[in-house]
């Protein structure tokens, strides 16, 4: 009994040093955290009041985007990414990779394309991508196609929600928040 009530005070013990260094000081008066630290980079995006660069109306294809699909060919091997608006690359899959590589048959056929887009989907959702834009005009029956439609099947979104602007006192129409609904 002794050694229950010891185990159980211990693990109350670790959970409230670990619950203060998550929530950052904690008043001993009222019991709640002053401040909450947000880790994820993303969650503007997610709550779609980020900032979305516009660029110029004149820019073809455009810059209003988060997160966009590229796919560039090579003379050897297809490669497909996640560009963010910030220029960085968060997420890669490319046919160069060995683990990727050994199991295909050619690095440029139509399977090779199927496997990116099905490895791709399945990085983006473990990362917390789900919805993303591209600006390529597909050919039915295509290799991009083949891409483009494994990616959607394997639960990446290939459009944006618009960002949410806040309305005005005098607006007629109140659009829903985003947060709310979930």
């Amino acid at each position: 009994m002794l050694v229950c009530r010891q185990s159980k005070n211990l693990l109350y013990r670790v959970t409230n040093i670990n619950l203060k260094r998550c929530m950052g000081s904690i008043s001993e008066d009222s019991g709640h955290a002053e401040f909450v630290y947000n880790r994820n980079p993303r969650n503007l995006e997610k709550l779609r009041i980020a900032y979305k660069p516009a660029g110029y109306h004149l820019e073809k294809p455009g810059r209003e985007f988060w997160h966009k699909l590229q796919v560039t060919t090579s003379k050897r091997h297809v490669t497909a990414s996640v560009l963010h608006h910030t220029g960085m690359v968060p997420i890669l899959a490319t046919t160069a990779e060995w683990a990727i590589r050994k199991q295909l048959f050619s690095t440029l056929d139509k399977m090779a394309y199927i496997t990116i887009g099905k490895v791709l989907a399945q990085r983006c959702l473990e990362c917390g991508i789900s919805d993303m834009i591209h600006t390529y005009e597909v050919l039915p029956n295509s290799k991009l196609e083949a891409l483009l439609e494994n990616l959607s099947k394997g639960g990446v979104r290939l459009e944006e929600d618009p960002r949410y602007k806040s309305p005005n006192p005098w607006d007629q129409e109140r659009p829903e928040k985003p947060w709310e609904h979930y």
